[in-house]
């Protein structure tokens, strides 16, 4: 799927587990970012932490931005799910800033939630590391300064309560309020499409609703309009159960590993309702990359779609943080004074 959206790809994308990957392999850069797998810090997985079997990619990372030595890129990016921060009582999160300090980069971390922008809600957890500067904490950002949207009370609390680490924060501004409803990013599919359940499957669908949502689907289903929601199949009391969302935002895409993983659309009124997955176009639309071409098969769109980062709020980054960050530096660097050598 990326090939397709990007035709001079082979000569830039390498598919290779990262502990197989040297330093030499990496160009020299001005932006280093990565994406490590979350199933060890996610509160859905196993919580084994950085040093689990997939997260401790981390290290490999970390390996790399060192063997890279003076080439080292002046700016590294890291996204993980918000449990990043709670992992194994914050140790793992101090662990992490350390290493990038230990590597000669000052800190600044931030949360972003793709609801900002999209109507999905998916809250991630930002690290960035600048290798020059003034690696500190302004005086004046007491723990009541720093927290706003983007640095929540406990993400604020714990930059103040690991003054080891060396900080380099930057106050951002406050995201946007979002007006995108999930009714706007779906596609209009006629009743007899295959993607559609049978009757049967979605009436099974809604018997495993809590009485609590199965009252609110039959809210929807007596209305004389068309509404929308979205189910995640979820294990409660050892039991299989489908909880409904109908606020206008769906919940956050996820690979599709297992029954659990596939996010439902749930369309009811006029005395009927409807159910089928959320389509690839959809999650597509919902991660803001409208006019991505999806050339493969379903579960593998819905497992690129789900590892992914939301495009509008990587271009906020790039706007408020990163762009910026690469100006204050260009401006470090034209004021220092040239050095000349005598030739011997």
């Amino acid at each position: 799927m990326y090939m397709r959206n990007f035709p001079d790809s082979q000569t830039h994308y390498t598919v290779k587990d990262i502990h197989e990957v040297s330093s030499e392999e990496v160009p020299t850069c001005s932006l280093s970012t990565a994406s490590f797998p979350c199933n060890d810090l996610s509160l859905a997985g196993a919580r084994n932490g950085l040093h689990g079997r997939h997260s401790s990619a981390f290290w490999e990372f970390v390996r790399i931005l060192g063997e890279m030595g003076a080439r080292r890129p002046p700016i590294v990016l890291l996204e993980n799910v918000t449990g990043f921060l709670s992992s194994w009582g914050g140790k793992d999160f101090r662990d992490a800033l350390v290493a990038l300090n230990d590597l000669g980069y000052g800190a600044d971390t931030f949360a972003l939630d793709a609801v900002s922008f999209v109507p999905q809600s998916r809250p991630r957890l930002f690290v960035v590391g600048i290798l020059s500067g003034q690696d500190a904490i302004q005086d004046a950002l007491t723990p009541a300064a720093l927290v706003s949207k983007v640095r929540p009370r406990a993400l604020a609390s714990f930059i103040h309560e690991h003054p080891e680490i060396r900080w380099r924060i930057r106050i951002l501004p406050e995201p946007p309020e979002a007006d995108a409803r999930l009714i706007d990013f779906l596609e209009d599919l006629p009743e007899d499409a295959p993607e559609w359940w049978s009757r049967d499957r979605t009436e099974y669908l809604c018997n495993q609703m809590s009485p609590k949502h199965r009252k609110v689907s039959q809210e929807m289903i007596r209305k004389r309009i068309w509404s929308y929601g979205t189910v995640f199949r979820r294990i409660r009391n050892e039991k299989s159960m489908a909880e409904l969302r109908v606020d206008g935002i769906a919940g956050c895409l996820r690979t599709p590993r297992g029954g659990s993983g596939r996010q439902i659309l749930f369309k009811a009124g006029y005395g009927r309702c409807f159910a089928r997955l959320v389509t690839p176009r959809e999650c597509a639309r919902l991660m803001g990359a409208h006019g991505y071409r999806i050339t493969v098969p379903l579960n593998q769109a819905l497992f690129g779609f789900g590892d992914a980062v939301c495009v509008p709020v990587i271009s906020w980054i790039a706007k408020y943080y990163l762009n910026r960050v690469v100006e204050e530096l260009d401006a470090e660097r034209a004021a220092r004074p040239v050095q000349f050598r005598t030739a011997n």
